[in-house]
């Protein structure tokens, strides 16, 4: 097994940590290895340091990889840990989303301290969220409430909703989970009401394209049935050409030898949306996906997605 020290790159988040332990700790039962056999980098992004608009007025989901992947392409570090619902739709050359780790709750996450659900609350209360996929969604719902951009990591957009600058705030469940503060949901919105966002609740690791030695040592923690579904949704956003301006959500279930695929594309203000689904052999993962976007690009139309960047813009 590898003798020099594997370097694993990371966000600095308390998530993109704990995602970064996760994945050292699997690596560690794979191969009989000890933590001092790691080291975990810690690296700053652009978007870790603009807080003060949304993603999609800042350059995008890019923004929170850029500068983990220099990392990974000079030699810094050996392999990057990420959450695959922030990783761009195309990457960078010589890189590859390489291994998955077995996905957590993709549901969405409704958290007040004042009401139960999205349902209960009062027309005008606050809603916050940086999201413009939970932007929308909350607006096709219930567009009686007030929605307001709310950035920062975790723990500040708790610490937000303490301050009462929301509401209600909505967050990943997977990503709760793994803190260990699942205790603050209030309630979990199932998918067939909130569909997710693509890749979220799954743990992607970037490695170098050829690298044979750390290819080896991730085989072992690889989950094919969420890679599988990581593919599907993947390529129904490269179809769509998904970005942190258009409000995309997409969910993709394998079932033994068997794939589900649910997508969604909204209007920001959630005034209309187009929705889609379809299923088939896991083995043609991206291909369903891949379908289900041309389907969904002709059911909406171009003057729809015309209307879509317009207000995003």
């Amino acid at each position: 097994m590898q003798s020099k020290l594997i370097k694993i790159g990371t966000r600095g988040s308390k998530l993109a940590l704990a995602q970064a332990y996760e994945t050292r700790k699997r690596l560690m039962d794979a191969h009989g290895l000890e933590e001092d056999a790691f080291e975990i980098m810690v690296i700053k992004t652009t978007g870790d340091q603009i807080l003060d608009k949304p993603l999609s007025e800042a350059g995008g989901k890019g923004l929170f990889t850029k500068e983990i992947e220099e990392a990974l392409l000079d030699g810094r570090i050996d392999l990057a840990v990420h959450s695959s619902k922030d990783m761009p739709t195309y990457l960078p050359d010589g890189l590859e989303l390489s291994v998955f780790l077995p996905r957590e709750d993709v549901r969405d996450a409704f958290i007040s301290r004042k009401y139960g659900s999205l349902a209960e609350m009062p027309a005008g209360a606050i809603v916050g969220t940086s999201s413009l996929r939970r932007q929308a969604m909350v607006r096709k719902l219930r567009p009686d409430l007030e929605v307001v951009m709310y950035r920062g990591n975790v723990q500040r957009r708790l610490e937000k909703l303490e301050e009462g600058v929301a509401d209600a705030t909505l967050l990943a469940c997977a990503g709760l989970k793994r803190l260990g503060d699942e205790d603050v949901i209030t309630s979990a919105i199932e998918v067939t009401d909130f569909l997710p966002a693509v890749g979220q609740g799954a743990i992607g690791i970037e490695s170098r394209v050829g690298d044979d030695a750390i290819n080896q040592l991730l085989a072992p923690i690889h989950h094919e049935p969420t890679a599988r579904a990581l593919v599907c949704e993947r390529a129904f956003l490269r179809v769509l050409d998904g970005s942190c301006r258009t409000p995309i959500a997409g969910f993709a279930k394998v079932d033994g030898d068997r794939l589900s695929f649910a997508g969604l594309v909204l209007m920001p203000d959630g005034s209309a949306f187009y929705d889609i689904s379809d299923m088939g052999a896991a083995s043609d993962a991206e291909a369903i996906g891949e379908r289900a976007a041309y389907s969904l690009r002709e059911k909406a139309g171009a003057a729809f997605f015309a209307a879509v960047l317009a207000a995003s813009q």
